[in-house]
């Protein structure tokens, strides 16, 4: 019987310069999407998925994240003093249980394979969960939810997968593709960021991933790869011709890139229009300035 899925991973330790000068105090992983923080969409699809511990990998300057996940007593009973109730459920959904939320420090910005070796201490022998916050995907049925369920049956390392435009296939890591059943593909490689034009297929992997413990044993080599970082897709890539054990998932969904100033601003709108409270005057604004940009 495999194991199930109850550890994720949240490398947080990037700066978020394309943000700046907003990421200079706050980290990008707190800025709002509405108004919930881009790490507490990726928290909810988490819990969604059965995932039970949280492994944050940060950088100097995070403190503010951590925070987040913290009681906040004085907010509480004053919530609480003037009935408010609604409010009051809406703040202890972001509390994190004492002992199911860890956080290790990556001292050097050396890639993604690298914050994720951060965690192995905490993973020990068991299947994982790797989810970038960037990455925001609204589904029906959140998208770690969907992978976990597939990965019942196929168990090895599960990557989400998209299909992106063939000039933009560069931006992505890319998977090079034997069997294709629709929603699940096998993988014979995977290529980070292909120059223009040579990449094997157009699916591409987004920020969220299955892993067995093989791929931590993999990234104890520590190889640079593109970039000169360690990359995450190059361990993943070594578990293909090792074990022959990578599935690519196409997630039912939309995704957005919030790692970009486009995407994040596309994503505000998207998930506006999707509240109730929101949509009515959301529309109007946007077809009035429509109209405008028309005359």
């Amino acid at each position: 019987m495999r194991k199930k899925v109850t550890k994720a991973i949240f490398p947080v330790a990037g700066m978020g310069t394309r943000f700046l000068p907003a990421t200079k105090s706050v980290p990008k992983e707190i800025m709002t999407l509405v108004d919930r923080p881009l790490v507490q969409y990726a928290i909810d699809e988490a819990r969604a998925a059965g995932i039970k511990e949280f492994i944050f990998v940060t950088s100097r300057g995070k403190g503010a994240l951590e925070d987040y996940f913290d009681l906040a007593p004085q907010l509480e009973q004053e919530l609480r003093k003037k009935g408010k109730t609604e409010l009051l459920e809406i703040l202890k959904s972001t509390n994190m249980d004492s002992g199911a939320i860890a956080y290790v420090r990556q001292h050097k910005a050396l890639g993604l394979g690298h914050a994720v070796w951060c965690a192995r201490r905490l993973i020990g022998n068991e299947p994982f969960a790797v989810m970038l916050p960037d990455d925001v995907i609204a589904a029906d049925k959140p998208c770690l939810q969907q992978m976990v369920e597939a990965y019942a049956e196929t168990g090895g390392n599960m990557v989400a997968a998209m299909e992106v435009a063939p000039e933009r296939a560069s931006s992505y890591g890319v998977l090079d593709i034997s069997e294709d059943d629709g929603q699940l593909v096998k993988v014979k490689g995977m290529v980070e960021k292909p120059p223009a034009g040579e990449a094997p297929s157009n699916l591409a992997v987004i920020g969220r991933y299955i892993l067995s413990p093989s791929v931590l044993q993999n990234l104890n080599k520590m190889k640079s790869g593109s970039g000169g970082e360690i990359q995450l897709t190059d361990a993943i890539a070594q578990d293909i011709a090792n074990e022959n054990n990578v599935h690519g998932y196409r997630f039912r969904g939309q995704r957005f890139d919030c790692g970009s100033k486009s995407g994040f601003l596309q994503a505000t709108v998207s998930f506006g229009l999707a509240r109730e409270e929101l949509r009515d005057d959301l529309r109007t604004y946007l077809k009035s300035i429509m109209l405008d940009g028309d005359t």
